[in-house]
């Protein structure tokens, strides 16, 4: 029987004729890279390889490493494999990753979403035999509103709080989700300050991106200074003693989870807005589709509802495989930005 072209084993997926993994969960000799979460970049590698503009991003995170970077559609043969790394639209310097060998392409999507947000490059439809893609929100139920009528939703909700004089907590994750924030947030409401891990990861970013100004929160920040102004947190800032000295304040969260009313009240948040940046239900349909693949392996999300629709409804050959990647703000994802970026 032949040997699939890339295997999920323990330590992660892998090409055994090339000997590289992509976005391993355990230390490993070689790995290719998709994007700087931390559930795909992980430490303890021999060897990293991923986007040009991912490179400060996991040297950030992970510090001196061994790293070479690529830049997007660029070829590199390992063993007679040919590797390269296609925009996944997921987050600033994302990757999908083709992967070809004797005439037949799998494509490793990590994590990606189809609209264009205006700051992450655009998702590119690579066309292939095999699709390994993430289904986080595989379900009928999600479904994004564009991201143009949530951002006008977020900035009302910032100037109507300012009305009322008091400050605008808006959480997102520190890499992705707080740049997307910060790039459309209306600057003539007010002033956009910073929790200290989304400022040292925009800092990174800046010399490759264009965002609007923003002023770090320190412990001489004045409650004063904040009433009317808005302030991007990570979610693990919620609670604490940091956001205590911020009275009067309100706090909203951007994300896909936000489609349901219970995670809003879990999480006790006064407003959730649903942006994600995951593809949703008709993105990933959309997605399989176009690529004009025959058979699936859906990693992480809703797996078994999403493969067997795609079985069932699409006639596809589609079946699922563990990981040890998170989903979006998922309670450990939320815990480990916190031991990492507090």
């Amino acid at each position: 029987m032949k040997t699939p072209l890339l295997i999920f084993n323990d330590n992660g997926i892998y090409c055994s004729q090339a000997a590289v993994y992509i976005d391993a969960w355990k230390p490993v000799d070689n790995c290719i890279i998709t994007h700087g979460h931390a559930d795909h970049s992980r430490w303890g590698h021999k060897n990293y390889i991923t986007h040009n503009k991912n490179v400060p991003i996991i040297k950030h995170r992970l510090g001196e490493i061994n790293v070479t970077g690529k830049e997007w559609g660029e070829t590199f043969t390992i063993n007679s494999v040919k590797f390269s790394l296609h925009p996944a639209g997921h987050i600033v310097a994302s990757s999908q990753v083709r992967v070809e060998y004797k005439g037949e392409v799998w494509v490793f999507t990590g994590d990606f979403k189809t609209e264009n947000d205006g700051i992450a490059e655009p998702f590119e439809l690579v066309k292939c035999n095999t699709f390994i893609t993430e289904c986080t929100f595989g379900l009928p139920a999600f479904k994004w509103t564009p991201q143009s009528e949530v951002f006008e939703n977020i900035n009302n909700w910032w100037a109507e709080n300012k009305a009322e004089n008091k400050t605008s907590i808006l959480f997102g994750y520190s890499l992705g989700k707080a740049q997307r924030l910060l790039k459309h947030l209306d600057p003539s409401i007010g002033k956009v300050y910073t929790h200290g891990a989304i400022e040292n990861m925009t800092e990174v970013l800046r010399a490759n991106y264009d965002f609007n100004e923003t002023t770090r929160i320190t412990r001489d920040t004045k409650k004063q200074e904040l009433l009317g102004n808005i302030v991007l947190a990570p979610p693990s800032a919620h609670g604490g003693t940091w956001i205590r000295k911020m009275v009067p304040y309100v706090t909203a969260s951007a994300s896909g989870w936000m489609t349901f009313r219970g995670a809003r009240r879990r999480r006790a948040i006064d407003r959730g807005f649903v942006l994600s940046d995951h593809a949703d239900w008709d993105g990933l349909l959309t997605t399989v589709k176009e690529t004009g693949c025959s058979t699936v392996i859906a990693t992480h999300g809703y797996t078994e509802i999403f493969s067997r629709y795609l079985r069932e409804e699409m006639g596809l050959d589609a079946r699922t495989e563990k990981t040890q990647y998170e989903e979006e703000n998922s309670e450990v994802a939320i815990k480990k930005e916190g031991e990492e970026e507090s």
